[in-house]
């Protein structure tokens, strides 16, 4: 072999594998420009998804309800029972001596006086608390009389302390109670303005992009009306969960410009008077908020802010407007509350037949 022929021939070993290194290079760039398209779609989804949540949250408020507080039972509940002194301490430290004296090992001094220390610590602790349950209780149960009897300042405290409204001003509203009556709760529900509901829409192209476009105004006061809506049941919900009321008046405001002063102040926009009766019948994972309003006393022109995309000024329902409840629901209540009593008085003869005959006790008298 001459010594030109190995030169080439090292000159065409270097060039395949810079051509070998060069491929490798291509394809790691290739796949890195993958990466990166992969790592943008995934972006752009992500994206998408929240913009998507973010909607479906505003749309669900109505959805959401708070416990439903059974005040007659919280009234009558027992006080928690009182703690019992254990031992388990001492017996633990008992048990440690005999096994150390059986194995003829020295026991600690004083272990089970320590040991016993401990358990008096413990049911003092124990004690501590149960005063707290017991008290925590009493208040609970004094409260839960008051409301029954329709006070009007415990109908205030409970809404203060228990109505789990916290969602609603997260999303931007505040929220202020009147109590006018026991049987009549007004509320003003201070709705966020344009910022509550995003103002761009955002979804993904047939290639996996991101397309951002602005939100059609017609879009964008749609979900704004069904927003206000859910905010308004929701309230009602939570007030009916809480408290033995038959109405809850509620009216939503917004911060909106006032053309004739060029200033912006609170102005009220939707206001209705929801009856429990006709309330509780209402399937709200199905129903379309701003729909369901056509089932109670309202007023807001809908169609009149559909067409100017913006809501109008209105003059709030009152108490004054709320009409008395119809005979015919007082009928049906009545008469669902006597056939009630009627099957509760026919199991109790049908359980008197099927228990044996049994000596009359003997009776007394507390004076």
């Amino acid at each position: 072999m001459s010594g030109t022929y190995s030169f080439r021939d090292f000159q065409v070993a270097q060039r395949r594998q810079q051509r070998d290194e060069q491929k490798q290079q291509r394809e790691l760039e290739r796949r890195l420009k993958e990466q990166a398209k992969l790592s943008e779609r995934e972006q752009a989804k992500l994206e998408v998804e929240a913009f998507e949540n973010q909607v479906a949250v505003l749309l669900s408020v109505h959805k959401e309800q708070g416990e439903t507080w059974d005040w007659g039972a919280l009234a009558a509940a027992l006080p928690p029972p009182m703690p019992s002194r254990l031992s388990s301490h001492e017996v633990n430290a008992c048990l440690r001596v005999v096994m150390l004296r059986a194995q003829q090992i020295q026991t600690p001094d004083g272990e089970i006086e320590k040991a016993q220390t401990q358990d008096e610590q413990d049911y003092q602790t124990a004690l501590r608390l149960h005063h707290e349950q017991v008290a925590e209780t009493e208040k609970l149960k004094g409260l839960a009389r008051r409301i029954m009897a329709g006070e009007h300042k415990a109908y205030s405290e409970a809404l203060v302390e228990f109505s789990p409204l916290a969602e609603i001003s997260n999303l931007g509203s505040s929220i202020h109670f009147s109590v006018h009556n026991a049987k009549l709760i007004e509320c003003q529900v201070k709705v966020a303005g344009a910022q509550a509901i995003p103002n761009e829409v955002k979804a993904l192209t047939a290639s996996g992009k991101l397309s951002v476009k602005a939100m059609p105004k017609a879009r964008f006061h749609e979900l704004y009306q069904d927003y206000i809506c859910g905010c308004m049941l929701r309230v009602a919900r939570e007030v009916f969960a809480l408290l033995p009321v038959e109405y809850v008046l509620v009216t939503a405001t917004t911060d909106m410009l006032d053309s004739r002063t060029g200033k912006v102040g609170e102005t009220p926009v939707l206001s209705a008077a929801f009856l429990r009766i006709k309330f509780e019948q209402l399937d709200f994972n199905r129903l379309d908020p701003s729909d369901s309003l056509e089932n109670f006393l309202h007023r807001g022109d809908f169609k009149a802010s559909r067409k100017t995309e913006a809501f109008q000024p209105i003059d709030p329902l009152t108490p004054a407007d709320l009409p008395a409840i119809s005979s015919e629901e007082l009928t049906s209540s009545s008469d669902l509350l006597v056939r009630v009593k009627q099957v509760r008085d026919e199991l109790r003869l049908q359980l008197r037949e099927l228990k044996p005959a049994e000596p009359e006790p003997q009776t007394a008298t507390i004076t």
